[in-house]
């Protein structure tokens, strides 16, 4: 399919959701654009059409493609970039915060999923992109809870793809790096973590070249340029990295390097 799709993105207010929304938009597609502060955005302003939604809410997510459905009778595509960053220790992130950060970035997009699929099943087809990070492919020190909810999500994509293929609905996941986004700011901290003791050096360090990573990444373009090329057929490959070659080629070759070396790299890297 080519112009004219209805397509869902979640988490629209900013950064990778609202440029992807804005540039389906502009190719001419009917773009419903779900945010939890979808009442602080206005439409004229972001150039499509805006809805409340909360991916950690079950019921939140069904009311909300019930009224896609009701006011455009399919949905041909779906964008799952809803995600909350955290940091912090391993040993000192709560399972509270664990949990939060899973029901946002794992089971968020699996919701979405669940209530997209039996309408793209119906029709025959549809596409789903998942919206994934390279420290899906790889656990960073001090996010490791963010890397498994990266991790989780690509193995469900990679699952999930074989499953419903027969249907003709594609599953496909872009990984960005570091990009300069309001996500830096808006990271949060595990709660234990006061900035001391056992890991407290070492996480500054970590949190300082994290931050000059991200404000010195490009912005998001690349991203949304991939995901219209994939929602309008004109990028068939089922995953896709995005951002600056210094960090997708080391993604790429880590099959093929000592895992004692890349580990080394990535230390020296963030001075772990």
């Amino acid at each position: 399919m080519g112009e004219g799709q209805v397509i869902l993105v979640t988490g629209a207010s900013s950064g990778v959701g609202k440029l992807c929304a804005q540039r389906l938009a502009e190719r001419g597609h009917v773009v419903y654009g779900t945010s939890r502060r979808a009442r602080d955005m206005e439409p004229r302003e972001t150039g499509y059409r805006v809805l409340p939604m909360d991916v950690t809410d079950e019921q939140s997510v069904k009311e909300t493609a019930e009224e896609i459905l009701h006011a455009s009778g399919r949905l041909d595509a779906v964008v799952n970039n809803a995600g909350i960053g955290l940091a912090g220790p391993v040993e000192q992130t709560s399972i509270e915060e664990a949990q939060a950060l899973l029901e946002t970035n794992l089971l968020g997009a699996l919701r979405v999923c669940r209530q997209a699929l039996p309408v793209m099943r119906g029709q025959r087809r549809g596409t789903i992109i998942n919206i994934s990070s390279l420290a899906g492919r790889v656990g960073l020190p001090f996010q490791g809870l963010y890397s498994a909810t990266k991790f989780g999500l690509e193995g469900m994509s990679e699952a999930l793809r074989l499953e419903v293929r027969r249907w003709g609905i594609r599953v496909v996941v872009i990984a960005p790096g570091d990009l300069c986004t309001e996500f830096t700011d808006n990271r949060r901290l595990a709660s234990a973590w006061e900035g001391e003791g056992l890991y407290g050096e070492a996480m500054l360090r970590v949190l300082r070249r994290v931050e000059v990573d991200e404000r010195g990444g490009p912005v998001p373009d690349r991203v949304a340029g991939l995901v219209v090329r994939v929602v309008e057929g004109r990028a068939r490959r089922d995953w896709y990295s995005a951002g600056r070659i210094g960090q997708r080629l080391p993604v790429a070759l880590r099959p093929f390097i000592p895992r004692r070396m890349y580990e080394r790299a990535l230390m020296w890297h963030y001075r772990v």
